[in-house]
């Protein structure tokens, strides 16, 4: 017994040295990446105006930060994504559960759904401008239309995948597809879904910000275009760190619920 749990124990050991191998790995990527960033900028390999700098774009982000300003336009493109992404999530389950129980409906709707998962969403945007004005809510519906038809594919794929013996259990107690849908199909696809969202949440970023390019006057899209107007490179290339940030916490945060949901399973 204590031989396997000094095996045990030297296992535990080396991934946790895999891991502090990797992550220093990627923090050194990342300090060399900025340094030589930096390097160039200042002994003018690469002009500055142009590439900016890692010291330029510190000092944009806390100017910014002390007249408040930069944390309104963070504040505003959180809103519109998470009020895409839950409705993405809400659309798509909706959705999903009705091609499920009206299979010929999925038939008729599924090369519609393709389409339209295809078409490139920034086309419609000028549309939706027409359509329902310059204001949130054309920015909130560019962030459900990059994310939703692919989601609906997605969830209506892992319904149809749920294992059958279970199905065919249910009818054989007697029951009907609707206590099919809500005993085995949903909580069976739970970990489908979590996996939908951490795609969504990513996706539901990349439609506000394609709605701030052209309908809004605040958010960090709209510090993309504003700082590309006025030859603003610094404010440009922070905004988009800052949302490579946002990215990164938002996937994280789903992967977090997605643990949580696995611990207690």
């Amino acid at each position: 017994m204590n031989e396997v749990s000094v095996h045990q124990l030297e296992y535990i050991k080396q991934k946790l040295k895999y891991r502090r191998s990797i992550t220093i790995c990627r923090v050194f990527i990342f300090v060399a990446f900025l340094l030589l960033w930096q390097i160039s900028t200042s002994i003018g390999l690469i002009d500055s105006f142009i590439f900016s700098s890692p010291i330029k774009i510190i000092i944009c982000f806390c100017t910014m930060i002390i007249d408040g300003t930069i944390l309104h336009h963070i504040f505003i493109t959180l809103v519109e994504t998470f009020i895409s992404f839950f409705l993405v999530i809400i659309i798509g389950i909706f959705i999903s559960v009705l091609l499920w129980l009206n299979e010929k409906l999925s038939k008729v709707l599924e090369p519609y759904l393709v389409i339209l998962n295809s078409l490139p969403k920034s086309a419609l945007a000028p549309l939706l401008i027409v359509w329902l004005g310059a204001n949130m809510n054309t920015i909130i519906v560019a962030g459900i239309s990059v994310a939703v038809f692919g989601s609906i594919i997605n969830l209506y794929t892992g319904f149809k995948e749920v294992d059958t013996d279970k199905i065919k259990l249910i009818y054989t107690l007697g029951g009907n597809k609707m206590n099919v849908l809500l005993k085995v199909v949903l909580p069976s696809s739970i970990p489908i879904i979590i996996s939908t969202m951490k795609v969504n949440i990513g996706l539901s970023l990349v439609g506000v910000v394609i709605g701030e390019f052209l309908a809004a006057r605040s958010g960090l899209g709209y510090l993309i275009i504003y700082g590309s107007q006025i030859f603003k490179l610094d404010l440009v290339i922070m905004s988009i760190v800052i949302l490579c940030i946002i990215a990164m916490g938002l996937y994280k945060g789903i992967n977090l619920i997605e643990k949580l949901y696995l611990k207690y399973l």
